[in-house]
C-alpha cells in the first residue's frame, strides 16, 4: 500500500515520552519517526516529544500511556515485568550472547510473540529499540568474580528480577531511580550500579565510580509503545503509517547507538578509564535460581528455550 493515508482523515498530534536527554540515541531515532511519519501523511500525523523526565519517570509515563492521555512512550522493559509476563524473560540475565543475537530475537517470530502480549495490557508494541548491554561499576575496586559483589550496596532498576539477580551474586540490590544514581554514588549511599557504557559516561557515574567490569550481564532491548486506547480509535492507514514509521526509525536508532557506545569508550579512555574484561561463566552460573524464579511456568520457558536456539 501507499504512504498516503485518506484526505479526509483529521489531522492529529501523537506525544510520546522518552527520559533520555534530546541527543541520545532513542530520543534521536523517535526524531526521525517523525519526521517520516509528517512526510508520509504530508504532515497531517505529527510527532511531539517530551524527553529528559518531562513527563516523569517511566512508571510515569507508563500510566500515562496506559490511560490514553499520553499517546507513546519508550521504556525499558523492567517496569513492564510485574504486567506483561514475556517482557520478563527479554530482561533475563546473560539470556543474549551479542547484540547481534539479540537484533535477530526480538527481529523475528519471538519478538513478534512477546509484542503481541501487550495488547491484552493496554498498549500497542511498536518498535524495539537497543539497551546495550549492562555491566557493573563500582567505587574501590573492579568486579572480577561474583565474590567480588559479596555485601556491596549495588544500585538496581525497581524491579524485583534486577533485585534477585543482584542478590544472587551475594550484593545487597539497592533499588533506586536512574536520576537519583549519580549523587547515591557521589555521597557513597551505593557502592556501585550497573548499566551501559554509555549511560555510565553520559550521567557522570564514571566520577565517583572508575571501575567498570564488561559482566555484560543484561542485554534487554528497550521499546516504543502506544495506547491502545488511542491506538484502537484510528483508522486502519493511520495504524499502518505510524507502524511503518515506528519500523524504519529501529535501523538509525541501532546505527546512532553504536556511534554512541564508540564515542562513550573514548571519552572515558580519555578520562583514564578502559572497562576490564571478566570471565562471565561464573556469573552465568549463579543465575539458575533467578532462572528457576522468574521463567517458572511451561510458556516462559519455552520462551526461554527458543529463544536460546536462535541463531
Amino acid at each position: 500500500m501507499g504512504f498516503l493515508s485518506a484526505a479526509s482523515a483529521p489531522a492529529r498530534e501523537l506525544r510520546v515520552a522518552d527520559t533520555h536527554p534530546q541527543a541520545y540515541p532513542t530520543v534521536q531515532a523517535l526524531e526521525h519517526m517523525g519526521r517520516l511519519l509528517a512526510e508520509r501523511s504530508n504532515g497531517r500525523l505529527t510527532l511531539k516529544i517530551f524527553h529528559s523526565r518531562v513527563l516523569g519517570e517511566e512508571v510515569e509515563t507508563i500510566q500515562q500511556t496506559l490511560a490514553g492521555a499520553l499517546e507513546m512512550t519508550r521504556v525499558n522493559l523492567t517496569p513492564l515485568n510485574a504486567t506483561i509476563p514475556e517482557t520478563i524473560v527479554a530482561s533475563l540475565p546473560f539470556l543474549f550472547t551479542s547484540a547481534a543475537h539479540m537484533h535477530r530475537v526480538v527481529d523475528g517470530p519471538v519478538g513478534a510473540e512477546i509484542g503481541r502480549a501487550f495488547e491484552a495490557h493496554g498498549f500497542v508494541l511498536l518498535a524495539y529499540y537497543d539497551s546495550g548491554a549492562r555491566s557493573f561499576y563500582t567505587h574501590d575496586k573492579p568486579i572480577q568474580r561474583p565474590a567480588d559483589l559479596k555485601g556491596l550496596r549495588i544500585r538496581v532498576q525497581q524491579s524485583p528480577l534486577a533485585e534477585a539477580m543482584v542478590a544472587a551474586l551475594g550484593a545487597r540490590p539497592t533499588p533506586l531511580a536512574y536520576g537519583q544514581v549519580a549523587v547515591a554514588l557521589k555521597t557513597r549511599l551505593i557502592d556501585g550500579a550497573e548499566n551501559n557504557l554509555p549511560s555510565y559516561h553520559d550521567a557522570g557515574h564514571y566520577l565517583a565510580a572508575g571501575h567498570y567490569a564488561l559482566t555484560e550481564h543484561v542485554m534487554a532491548p528497550e521499546v516504543l509503545m502506544m495506547s491502545k486506547r488511542v491506538w484502537d480509535q484510528l483508522p486502519a492507514a493511520d495504524r499502518a503509517l505510524i507502524r511503518q514509521a515506528a519500523a524504519d526509525s529501529v535501523p538509525e536508532m541501532r546505527r546512532l547507538w553504536a556511534e554512541r557506545e564508540k564515542i562513550a569508550a573514548r571519552a572515558l579512555a580519555d578520562a583514564g578509564i578502559v572497562p576490564v574484561a571478566v570471565d562471565k561463566a561464573p556469573f552465568q552460573a549463579a543465575m539458575r535460581p533467578v532462572y528457576d524464579r522468574f521463567a517458572a511456568t511451561p510458556a516462559l520457558k519455552d520462551l526461554v528455550r527458543r529463544i536460546q536456539a536462535t541463531r
